[in-house]
């Protein structure tokens, strides 16, 4: 079992940045390929980003190339978010995941244990 807790969401203008956070429990936080994923008022929760066990690979969607980047730590069992040049398109919850199978899910199916999520809110 893995929980996972968000934090660092908040209020900002575009054109700024946020830096989210995702800590876990457990002390195989490693064995887990992590994702983050948004879900906006009306709309699909939808991928973000992934990072493998070590951290060595990384995927994101389109939409975040170029302004998002995912890192971890996993001395502090934690996965983080950075986010630049944030539109009011980005607005959302932001939840991180957690997955046993895959190292790179890209969709919601193919992660076991969720976060409560964080809202970002951007104004434009």
């Amino acid at each position: 079992q893995v929980q996972l807790g968000e934090s660092g969401g908040g209020l900002v203008q575009a054109g700024g940045s946020l830096r989210l956070s995702c800590a876990a429990s457990g002390r195989t936080f490693s064995t887990y390929g992590m994702g983050w994923f948004r879900q906006a008022p009306g709309k699909e929760r939808e991928f973000v980003a992934a990072i493998t066990g070590t951290g060595g690979r990384t995927e994101y969607a389109d939409s975040v190339k170029g302004r998002f980047t995912i890192s971890r730590d996993n001395a502090k069992n934690t996965v983080y978010l950075q986010m630049n040049s944030l539109k009011a398109d980005d607005t959302a919850i932001y939840y991180c995941a957690a997955s046993a199978r895959f190292w790179r899910g890209t969709s919601t199916g193919q992660y076991d244990y969720w976060g409560q999520g964080t809202q970002v809110t951007v104004s434009s």
